[in-house]
């Protein structure tokens, strides 16, 4: 390829750049389920604890996401402070979009739950159709990069709906909830290591789930004893979660540890 058709298709597909996310160790797994319990409760520690309201919260949350959005498509790498805030956010505001369907207007969950898997299929099609890719190793351009965070919040509204529709219109509580969508995800884990599933395909499908993992953790740590919870409360909750987070988001800032340049020296957890 001459340097006049490597600039016309970097042109198209927008401006090239280093790979913008992190490596899928062990360390991703953790805090992407450390941000999943965030996002359920710091939703409702602003909407309810702080009387915001699901309207208020959603304005907040939405304006800080685009901020922080607009820092990371800037970026011309992966920067783990800046990637793992992001995800954070679109955890909250995944859970803000079905909370304000159901609650505001009155969408049944089973409703939430089968659209945002037709709006997360279409998602994935729009990519794939356009990129021929749908691998996290790619995220090379600006036009791959918007398609990855589309898909991730769209992942989190979708895990957002399945975990209330399991533990609570089904009735089968927080903790039990949980239980079975890990189950799920080691299960999901076997078929690639055992069956050989699809690596893309098994990342994305436990990428789904650790949602729903991470609502039902949250609810049940943060959830009255009396609704099946252990009664810890959304501010105790978000407040031990959150600096987990920063505890190891900090700690591969600064080793670099999930960074595709020094990947071979750990072992890595990728589903590839």
């Amino acid at each position: 390829m001459t340097t006049a058709t490597r600039s016309r298709a970097t042109a198209a597909t927008g401006r090239s750049m280093l790979n913008k996310v992190p490596e899928v160790t062990v360390f991703f797994w953790v805090i992407k389920v450390l941000c999943t319990t965030v996002g359920e409760t710091v939703a409702d520690f602003l909407g309810t604890n702080l009387n915001w309201g699901l309207t208020g919260t959603t304005a907040f949350m939405g304006a800080l996401l685009a901020i922080v959005l607009v820092v990371q498509f800037r970026s011309r790498r992966y920067r783990a402070a800046v990637y793992w805030l992001a995800v954070v956010l679109l955890s909250v505001v995944g859970t803000l979009i079905t909370d304000n369907l159901t609650d505001n207007f009155g969408v049944p969950l089973i409703t939430t739950t089968v659209l945002f898997s037709i709006v997360l299929a279409v998602v994935f099609a729009v990519w794939f159709a356009v990129e021929r890719t749908l691998s996290i190793h790619s995220i090379t351009t600006t036009r791959r990069e918007a398609f990855y965070w589309l898909a991730i919040l769209f992942t989190f509204a979708l895990g957002t709906s399945a975990g209330d529709l399991a533990a609570e219109k089904l009735a089968l509580g927080y903790l039990p909830s949980a239980l079975i969508f890990a189950g799920a995800i080691v299960a999901i884990f076997a078929a690639h290591q055992v069956l050989r599933l699809n690596a893309i395909a098994a990342f994305w499908l436990a990428y789904i789930l650790t949602r729903p993992l991470g609502a039902s953790l949250g609810d049940f740590l943060s959830q009255a004893r009396a609704d099946g919870g252990l009664g810890l409360g959304t501010t105790a909750t978000s407040g031990l979660f959150l600096a987990a987070i920063l505890v190891l988001v900090s700690y591969l800032a600064i080793t670099g540890r999930d960074r595709a340049d020094i990947r071979s020296r750990y072992r890595s957890i990728a589903f590839d």
